[in-house]
């Protein structure tokens, strides 16, 4: 399998995969938490291909997708100046979303998705994500260095969830 991650823009096709990939996480994270059809609407009314194309057109947001053979398996959003209230003053933060399919995770998908996210934020202090506790992928992140700053809510049904902070750039 050729597992590939690069930088994305904002266009119908870019969004279209992004959104095959939320649709399918969304389903998988909340599916033992949370009724089929709540998730369905949610679906619905709120993945806003619009909305999604303006956010990635901000010039403080990027998205990073991974590709296995071609069809899109994961992504990242890294929001550049993105605070949580545990930022201490005068540090650069950015929140990065991670997700890969349940079915492609992998360690050289981890790999290749962290890779190519880690390199696009070491402009900053801080890089942090309110990742669902129940996530598979928060054993990955702690292993990659990230720390847990809080406990929270996340998500579009508030289920438990921490606040994973890494420092990049010590100061």
């Amino acid at each position: 399998m050729d597992i590939i991650s690069k930088f994305t823009v904002g266009s119908e096709e870019g969004i279209s995969d992004l959104i095959t990939i939320i649709d399918s996480s969304v389903y998988t994270l909340y599916k033992e938490f949370v009724s089929e059809e709540d998730i369905k609407k949610y679906i619905q009314h709120e993945i806003d291909p619009r909305k999604m194309i303006n956010d990635l057109n901000n010039l403080s947001n990027q998205l990073i997708m991974t590709y296995a053979d071609q069809k899109p398996i994961g992504y990242s959003i890294i929001k550049s100046g993105s605070l949580h209230p545990g930022v201490p003053e005068g540090k650069r933060a950015t929140e990065i979303n991670f997700v890969i399919l349940s079915e492609f995770d992998s360690p050289e998908t981890r790999q290749s998705l962290w890779k190519k996210c880690r390199s696009a934020v070491s402009f900053t202090d801080i890089i942090w994500i309110n990742m669902l506790d129940h996530d598979p992928l928060a054993a990955f992140l702690k292993e990659s260095g990230f720390v847990a700053a809080s406990s929270t809510k996340a998500g579009p049904f508030q289920l438990p969830s921490h606040i994973l902070e890494m420092e990049i750039n010590k100061s």
